[in-house]
C-alpha cells in the first residue's frame, strides 16, 4: 500500500460564514449546497452568466460555515468575485490560506483509516480535522484539510510520508482531471465541456445559479459536442490556443500547454479517434479519453 502524502501547496482555503452563507453559495455554484454536511463534501464551479468556466473548487462544511478548497492561483480572484456577489447578504468571506493546508493521500490508504467510507465526498473528522474522499473521482484519493501547525503530527500518526507534489499532478493528469493552470481555461469553454457532470460538479435538479440557463440548455438539447481532454505529447512543444489537426482538419484547440496539457476537442467529429496521432504547429501528440468518461 502506498503511504505517500502530497502537501498541495498550490491550493488555498477560503472560508465563507454567516447567517446567509448557505443561500449565498446555493445561488452561485453549479452544485447543490444541500449535499454538503459534516459527513459529505462536493465539487462545484463558478461560471459566467453565459455558462462559461471561471473557477472550480471543493466545498466542505466547517463549523457554522464552509471551506472552499481551490487552486491558489485563482484564490484571490475567487475571493473578489464572491465579495462582488455578497452585497446585502450577511456573509463573511475570509482567506485562510496562511493558516490551513491541503494534504492528499491515496484511496487505499484512506480506506484503512477508522471512520472512512467508500463514498465519493464522504467526510469525517480525524483529530478534529476533516478528511474527505475526493468528490470528483476516488482514484484522486483523499484530502486532509488541516491547520499548518498540526499538519506534521497528524501525518506522523497516520504513517504518511511526504512526497513530491509533481507526482500528484502527474497522477491527476493521467486520470484526465486538470491538476493546475486552471486560469488558462477561464472564459474559453462552457463548464459542462469541462466534464463537470461526470466529475459530480453539476446538479441539474437544483434551482437557479449563475450560468444555469445555458448549462441546462446544452444538456437538455444534447448540444455537447466538445470536451476537455488530456494530451500526451509524442514530440515537440505545444503553444496555448493553437489549433489541433488531423489530416488538415481542425478538431480542437490546445488550452493548457505546459506541464500537464489539455485541449478542447470536437470529440464527435469523424476525424477524432483516441488512437489517432494529432498535430499542431510544432508538436505531435495523442489525446486520450479517461476511463470514467463514457463517450
Amino acid at each position: 500500500m502506498n503511504n505517500n502524502v502530497y502537501i498541495l501547496e498550490d491550493r488555498a482555503i477560503l472560508y465563507i460564514n454567516g447567517p446567509d452563507a448557505k443561500d449565498f453559495l446555493q445561488n452561485l455554484i453549479s452544485n447543490d449546497i444541500n449535499k454538503v454536511s459534516d459527513s459529505s463534501s462536493c465539487f462545484a464551479s463558478l461560471l459566467t452568466p453565459q455558462g462559461k468556466f471561471l473557477y472550480e473548487f471543493i466545498v466542505l462544511k466547517h463549523k457554522t460555515g464552509y471551506f472552499i478548497d481551490c487552486e491558489k492561483s485563482q484564490s484571490e480572484e475567487i475571493f473578489k468575485q464572491l465579495n462582488l456577489y455578497k452585497i446585502r447578504t450577511k456573509v463573511e468571506i475570509l482567506n485562510l490560506s496562511n493558516e490551513f493546508v491541503v494534504a492528499s493521500f491515496g484511496y487505499e490508504k484512506y480506506l484503512t483509516i477508522a471512520g472512512s467510507k467508500d463514498i465519493l465526498g464522504f467526510t469525517f473528522k480525524y483529530r478534529e480535522d476533516p478528511i474527505l474522499l475526493d468528490p470528483r473521482n476516488k482514484y484522486l484519493g483523499a484530502r486532509l484539510i488541516i491547520n499548518l501547525e498540526k499538519l506534521y503530527l497528524s501525518l506522523k500518526k497516520l504513517d504518511l510520508k511526504n512526497d513530491k507534489i509533481e507526482k500528484y499532478h502527474s497522477h491527476s493528469h493521467k486520470l484526465g482531471i486538470v491538476p493546475k493552470n486552471l486560469n488558462k481555461l477561464k472564459n474559453k469553454l462552457f463548464g459542462i465541456e469541462c466534464n463537470f457532470e461526470e466529475l459530480n460538479g453539476i446538479d441539474f435538479k437544483k434551482g437557479c445559479y449563475v450560468g444555469q440557463e445555458n448549462t441546462a440548455r446544452i444538456k437538455l438539447k444534447n448540444k455537447l459536442s466538445k470536451r476537455l481532454l488530456p494530451i500526451e505529447i509524442i514530440d515537440g512543444k505545444l503553444s496555448e490556443d493553437e489549433t489541433i489537426y488531423y489530416n488538415d482538419i481542425d478538431i480542437g484547440k490546445v488550452l493548457i500547454n505546459e506541464d500537464y496539457p489539455f485541449a478542447l476537442i470536437k470529440y464527435l467529429n469523424e476525424n477524432f479517434n483516441k488512437d489517432f496521432i494529432f498535430k499542431s504547429k510544432s508538436a505531435t501528440f495523442k489525446i486520450y479519453i479517461p476511463e470514467w468518461l463514457k463517450i
